[in-house]
């Protein structure tokens, strides 16, 4: 098992080894979607494993309502909190132990000031409904409030709130947020 599905898998059930990866591979659809997505990006380009995982990493994608494209740079120990709609674009950068809520989407924005796709930190939670948009970055240790709308640079240990965004600093706002991080 590599280090990205191992971190993963300890984020969804704060176990590893084999009795954790059935454990949630069986009864966590968020960790099952991420093992295929991690094994589809892993493979090289239509070879005949990218063929097979592609095929449950979509299969998956329809079942629960995920659109990330094997594209996107997720670091490790992702992890999704419920399945329901999630919409990423392709070209955008994930950090390490971050969380993500049903109903997010993380897009691009064509125009403007902004233009491009976000770059997400480490230790980022996104909660439910939250829209995150154009070519912004977004620091780590930053937890983005349910149905929030970002659309700007976002500093390092914040607390995002509302529509439009406010930033309000805070020391530990993921605290009790981002569990079972492994080292």
């Amino acid at each position: 098992m590599n280090r990205e599905v191992e971190a993963d898998l300890y984020r969804y059930v704060g176990l590893t080894g084999c009795a954790g990866f059935w454990k949630a591979f069986f009864l966590v659809p968020g960790f099952r979607y991420m093992y295929f997505f991690r094994k589809v990006s892993k493979c090289r380009r239509k070879s005949l494993s990218w063929l097979f995982f592609n095929y449950f990493k979509r299969r998956y994608g329809y079942k629960y309502g995920f659109q990330i494209p094997s594209t996107v740079e997720i670091g490790e120990g992702f992890y999704i909190g419920h399945f329901g709609t999630i919409v990423i674009n392709g070209k955008s950068k994930i950090g390490k132990n971050c969380n993500i809520a049903h109903n997010v989407t993380i897009g691009q924005t064509n125009r403007g000031k902004y233009k491009g796709t976000p770059v997400i930190g480490d230790n980022v939670w996104m909660g439910t409904g939250s829209v995150i948009v154009g070519g912004i970055s977004i620091g780590s240790n930053v937890l983005i409030a349910p149905n929030s709308f970002v659309n700007i640079d976002v500093p390092d240990k914040s607390l995002v709130i509302g529509n439009p965004c406010k930033i309000v600093p805070k020391e530990n706002p993921c605290e009790g947020y981002i569990n079972f991080i492994l080292d």
